[in-house]
C-alpha cells in the first residue's frame, strides 16, 4: 500500500477504533443500568446479569460498527481537509476519486467485519440470551419461589404456592397454582412438578406430576375437575417466537418462505452494504473549502442522514414482515437509494461545487 493510502487508513482507522470503544462503552453502561432496575440480577445473579449484557452488546455491534465507521470516515477526513492535508493532495495528483476509492477499500474489510458478525454472532448471541431472557422472565420459574411462600402477579393474574423445592433437581413438592382469564378460573393443585432444562428451540416449561385441575367457569354449569397423572405445563409468548427467529440460523431462514424469516434474513444480509454506502456518503460531508469552519453544520447534516437511514431501515423491515412491500425487493430499496445518493454526490457530479467553489 502507498505512503497516502497508508496515511488515509490511519486516519480512519484510529478514530473507528475510539468512537467503537465509546460506543460500547455507552451500550454497556445503559444495559447495565436497566437490567440492575430490573429483577434480572434477583434472578439470575450478577454474574449471569454481565454475561447478558455482553450477549446484548455482541448484538448491538451490527449497528454500532457501520455507526462508528461513518464517524471516523467524516471526522478524519474533515480533520485532513480542516489543516489543507487534502489541498495538498490535490495538487500532488491524488484527487476526490482517489479520496473516494481509498476509503471504499478500507470499508471492505469493515464491511465484512459487520457481515460476520450480523450472518454468525447475532444469531448465536440470541440463541444465548433467549435461554437467560427466559429463565429471567419466565413467572413459572423454580428459581423465583421459596417454600412456604404465595407468589402473585397481577399482570398474568397468577398465584402460585410450593410447599418445598430441591434447588438441585428443580423438584418441587405440593404444588398449588391459581390464574384467573375472562373465560374463568383455573387451580391446579400437583403432588410434585420439576422444571425442564431450557434451550434455544424450547420455552420453559413445568411438568406437574399426580395432581387435580378445577376449571371455575363464568357460568356454574361449566364447572369441572380433571386428574392427570402428568400435565405439561407451557407458556411461551410472541417474545419468544420472535427471539426464535433472530436466533435462528442463516442457513435455515435461507429456506424459508415467511415475510418474517425472509425480512431477518435481509436484515442480516445488508450490513455489509450498508457499512460501505455510509462511508461512501460520508466522504461527501468533507469537500469544503478548508479556511470555511463548517464542522458543527457537517455533524449535524450527517447525524440527520443517519438518523434518516436508521428508521427507514427498521420500517423497510417492519414492512415486509407486514407484507406493505413484497419480499423482492423487501428491503433493498432503501439501500438502492444510498447507492443513488452516492452516485450523485460523486466528485464532478454536478451536485457538488468544486471544494474551492464551496
Amino acid at each position: 500500500m502507498r505512503t497516502i493510502e497508508r496515511y488515509i487508513t490511519r486516519e480512519l482507522l484510529l478514530p473507528f477504533v475510539v468512537v467503537m470503544i465509546i460506543l460500547i462503552g455507552l451500550f454497556v453502561s445503559f444495559s447495565v443500568a436497566r437490567f440492575l432496575t430490573s429483577a434480572v440480577t434477583e434472578t439470575l445473579g450478577t454474574g449471569a446479569m454481565f454475561k447478558l449484557v455482553g450477549l446484548k452488546t455482541i448484538i448491538a455491534l451490527e449497528v454500532l460498527v457501520p455507526i462508528a465507521f461513518y464517524v471516523a470516515v467524516i471526522y478524519g477526513l474533515n480533520r485532513m481537509n480542516r489543516d489543507q492535508e487534502i489541498n495538498v493532495l490535490r495538487t500532488v495528483g491524488y484527487g476526490d476519486n482517489r479520496i473516494l476509492y481509498t476509503v471504499f477499500i478500507i470499508s471492505l474489510p469493515i464491511a465484512v467485519l459487520s457481515g460476520m458478525l450480523s450472518v454468525y454472532a447475532r444469531p448465536w448471541a440470541y440463541a444465548e440470551s433467549y435461554v437467560m431472557n427466559a429463565q429471567a422472565e419466565a413467572e413459572l420459574n423454580t428459581d423465583r419461589f421459596q417454600p412456604g411462600r404465595f407468589y402473585g402477579s397481577e399482570k398474568s393474574n397468577r398465584v402460585v404456592f410450593i410447599r418445598g423445592k430441591d434447588d438441585l433437581t428443580k423438584r418441587m413438592e405440593d404444588v398449588f397454582h391459581y390464574i384467573r382469564t375472562t373465560e374463568g378460573r383455573e387451580i391446579i393443585i400437583s403432588r410434585e412438578g420439576y422444571q425442564r432444562p431450557m434451550t434455544a428451540e424450547q420455552w420453559p416449561y413445568i411438568e406437574l406430576q399426580e395432581g387435580r385441575i378445577y376449571r371455575l367457569g363464568v357460568d356454574a354449569i361449566k364447572d369441572s375437575v380433571i386428574h392427570f397423572e402428568k400435565l405439561i405445563y407451557f407458556n411461551e409468548n410472541d417474545q419468544a417466537q420472535n427471539y426464535r427467529r433472530k436466533a435462528a440460523s442463516t442457513r435455515s431462514l435461507w429456506d424459508s418462505t415467511g415475510p418474517h424469516e425472509i425480512a431477518e434474513l435481509q436484515w442480516r444480509l445488508s450490513r455489509p452494504a450498508a457499512t460501505i454506502l455510509l462511508a461512501l456518503i460520508a466522504v461527501s460531508f468533507t469537500r469544503t473549502a478548508p479556511r470555511k469552519d463548517k464542522t458543527d453544520r457537517t455533524f449535524l447534516a450527517a447525524a440527520l442522514i443517519f438518523a434518516v437511514y436508521y428508521n427507514l431501515s427498521g420500517l423497510a423491515k417492519t414492512w415486509v414482515e407486514q407484507g406493505v412491500v413484497a419480499t423482492m425487493p423487501g428491503i433493498w430499496w432503501l439501500y438502492a437509494l444510498l447507492l443513488l445518493m452516492v452516485l450523485l454526490r460523486l466528485p464532478g457530479s454536478g451536485f457538488l461545487l468544486p471544494a474551492g467553489k464551496q
